[in-house]
């Protein structure tokens, strides 16, 4: 059986990336629709090797009779045209954060709690934040071992998580860097090239960074309500693949043999811990990769039942698109897609 899937904000990087992974995977689809704003509305965009799709007007595009739609046009265009395309009777899985908090709708990577969709009321699902999203991979198999209470993150963030713009910006400015041109910043805070920056999104009222906040409340959500999560989140001058450095402490002692056998045996998970030069993951090493990676697995001796680790992930596939197109393989496989007479 063949599905009729949207994909919402094509022409952008997720949007992309979203098509390129539905034909990879060979998902089951029946027909493909490419949708993106009226100025985009006429160009054309590849599906697969053989197959080119002419973008439509997503305002004017009726989703009755679609069994699934993508979203990943922004947050303002998701609050509304996610909601119409629900009411259609077409399932939404969105990209964005506008839905994400909201307790009727389910915050699901599927290696971790792909039970939550069997609780969709909306005809939404949320896709995590791509830093969130990587972090409860290598959370879960060692909360499941050693109950985690509390977890100390500092990301190491590439520049595509701002989009295509902030791609460019980089690029920009490492070039001009060579040249003595002063750097033009627009999609960043201050320059981002042989630079860091830390702030991510927004500043809140407690001097967290809207990002930080993403990443507590969603591993909550996701994982355990109890879990207590301190993050720290960085811009870095990389193009793709987002690192994190994460201490973690226990209700129970950890075992490190235990901790290497749970993330080997991991869905999603790839432990390359070698304590030798070189024996760890980067974020160029995991560009076009579906799985988290995690590597520099050591007890913490600083605080009781403590160990720390260091992940990385294609911030672009499993922090966005992969992790999309694996919730709408999970409902094909969980039965939870009505079906339709096309």
């Amino acid at each position: 059986m063949g599905y009729r899937v949207a994909v919402v904000g094509a022409t952008g990087a997720v949007g992309r990336e979203l098509l390129r992974i539905l034909a990879e995977r060979d998902f089951p689809v029946s027909e493909v629709v490419a949708l993106a704003s009226p100025r985009s509305a006429g160009r054309e965009i590849s599906f697969g090797d053989k197959t080119v799709l002419k973008v439509q007007n997503l305002e004017t595009f009726d989703f009755k009779g679609w069994d699934l739609a993508l979203f990943s046009p922004g947050g303002s265009v998701s609050a509304i045209h996610a909601p119409r395309a629900a009411k259609a009777g077409c399932i939404v899985i969105d990209n964005t954060s506008h839905f994400r908090m909201e307790p009727d709708v389910p915050l699901v990577v599927p290696e971790v709690n792909a039970n939550a969709l069997k609780k969709m009321k909306r005809n939404i699902i949320a896709n995590p934040n791509c830093s969130t999203a990587q972090m409860v991979l290598a959370l879960k198999p060692l909360h499941d071992l050693f109950t985690i209470r509390r977890v100390v993150v500092s990301t190491y963030q590439a520049v595509s998580g701002a989009g295509k713009d902030g791609m460019d910006e980089l690029f920009v400015q490492t070039k001009g860097t060579f040249v003595n041109d002063p750097p033009t910043i627009a999609q960043f805070t201050k320059q981002i090239a042989f630079n860091v920056i830390p702030q991510i999104d927004r500043f809140m009222d407690d001097g967290s960074t809207k990002e930080e906040w993403k990443m507590a409340v969603e591993t909550r959500k996701i994982l355990d309500p109890d879990i207590k999560v301190f993050a720290t989140c960085v811009r870095v001058p990389v193009f793709i693949g987002h690192s994190e450095a994460i201490s973690i402490e226990c209700e129970e002692p950890v075992d490190l043999a235990k901790a290497r056998h749970a993330l080997r045996n991991a869905d999603g998970v790839i432990l390359r811990d070698e304590r030798e030069d070189g024996g760890y993951v980067t974020p160029i090493e995991c560009v076009g990769e579906d799985d988290t990676y995690v590597s520099r697995l050591r007890i913490d001796p600083t605080v009781p039942n403590g160990l720390g680790l260091w992940c990385v992930s294609d911030n672009l596939r499993k922090g966005a698109a992969l992790n999309a197109v694996q919730i709408a393989e999970a409902l094909v496989a969980m039965d939870l897609i009505p079906s339709k007479s096309h």
